[in-house]
């Protein structure tokens, strides 16, 4: 009898654990302080929580509706009419996800066939490549070059073939903080039009946008969002992104064949939590109006005090992320660097080189600025010193 175990041919054999989890390991191993995977060391709103706990203690605690609770779904609807001037359908168009990850790999499942081509731009966030290779779709990378990693629109136009099928971008941007311009709205219309293309529309930071720059929704573009899923997170915009929920806004017909998959993969989102965030989101609507000066206050900061150090840099557009050139500190590789960084310096950051393949003799790391501002001092003094 045979008892040996079966042979499984890996579909992702080049994947390994997440950086994110990767280097939050060695921060609390080093004792260091955590400036590489993205979430805050701070609570949400107090009455967010409040909310959380009255609905999980209420009876509210059992599935949602697989699109969404109704009254989330309205209220997100609310809010993209509010910023983005577009009228959507909370019950056919809107639906709550358990994180933006899984919103991104069900828009993707739902529309790509083996051998269909997916564009994408690196630096690009770990999830895309993957779930572009699960469907059977064949990646197609295109590289942002430094220091402005904005998308060369020609290059798209001469990348894509009959075969392109999807066009996923990230606005504003992880890693780089880079944001989208009217012009750069524009020139997708163009192209997803031409050549028929569904659009992925990453826009999880959509908040947190500064310098006086509005955020350039696809959805604000009548002609885009009729062809594409945008994707937003409720975690990162009211600071509990253990919470793990987001939201994709689609037209109907991509939203049926999203639902058919997301019904498969997750099924339904957490009851009380979304019950918390429809209450918030309805009592507190200044919350949104306030984040892009609570974060680029935060970005200010650590800017401020990242001056004093050999690091170079330019402040980051949006996001909460801060790239920094380390060229003039050491000559080691960005994974050697972070990780000297974390264990003798006492900072965590994530490489560059996870997310692309990057040019030769890049010096880049990417450090997270949603800390406490004492955090951020603490952490600009070490750097500071090297």
């Amino acid at each position: 009898m045979n008892h040996r175990p079966p042979r499984i041919e890996s579909k992702l054999p080049d994947v390994g654990t997440t950086i994110f989890t990767v280097m939050s390991q060695m921060a609390h191993d080093a004792g260091a302080i955590n400036l590489s995977q993205g979430y805050p060391d701070y609570d949400g709103p107090p009455r967010l929580i409040e909310r959380l706990q009255h609905y999980a203690g209420h009876g509210y605690n059992q599935y949602a509706p697989l699109a969404g609770v109704p009254v989330l779904r309205q209220a997100v609807a609310a809010k993209v009419a509010r910023f983005y001037d577009h009228a959507c359908d909370a019950d056919a168009q809107v639906t709550i996800t358990p994180g933006a990850t899984e919103a991104i790999y069900c828009a993707v499942t739902a529309v790509v066939r083996p051998g269909d081509e997916v564009i994408m731009f690196d630096p690009v966030y770990d999830c895309y490549d993957p779930a572009v290779r699960l469907a059977g779709g064949v990646p197609v990378h295109l590289t942002l070059a430094a220091p402005d990693y904005r998308i060369d629109w020609d290059a798209v136009g001469r990348a894509i073939t009959p075969r392109t099928r999807m066009i996923m971008v990230n606005a504003p941007h992880n890693p780089s903080g880079s944001v989208f311009t009217p012009d750069d709205i524009a020139a997708l219309r163009e192209l997803a039009v031409r050549h028929d293309l569904v659009v992925v529309s990453d826009e999880v930071y959509e908040h947190l946008v500064y310098d006086g720059r509005r955020h350039e929704s696809v959805l604000r573009d009548a002609v885009l969002a009729r062809r594409s899923y945008a994707v937003f997170s409720f975690g990162k915009t009211f600071h509990v992104t253990g919470w793990k929920t987001g939201y994709c806004v689609a037209p109907a017909d991509l939203m049926t064949e999203f639902r058919r998959v997301h019904q498969f993969v997750a099924f339904v989102t957490n009851t009380p939590v979304q019950h918390a965030l429809a209450d918030f989101m309805t009592s507190d609507p200044q919350h949104l109006d306030e984040l892009p000066a609570f974060y680029q206050r935060k970005r200010d900061r650590f800017a401020a005090a990242l001056t004093r150090s050999r690091f170079g840099f330019t402040p980051a557009a949006g996001t909460f992320f801060q790239l920094a050139d380390y060229s003039a500190i050491s000559d080691l590789d960005d994974m050697a660097f972070v990780t000297w960084l974390t264990r003798e310096v006492g900072v965590a950051a994530i490489p560059m080189s996870v997310f692309y393949k990057a040019p030769p003799g890049d010096r880049t790391v990417r450090f997270c600025f949603c800390k406490e501002d004492e955090t951020l001092e603490r952490a600009a003094a070490k750097l500071a010193a090297l």
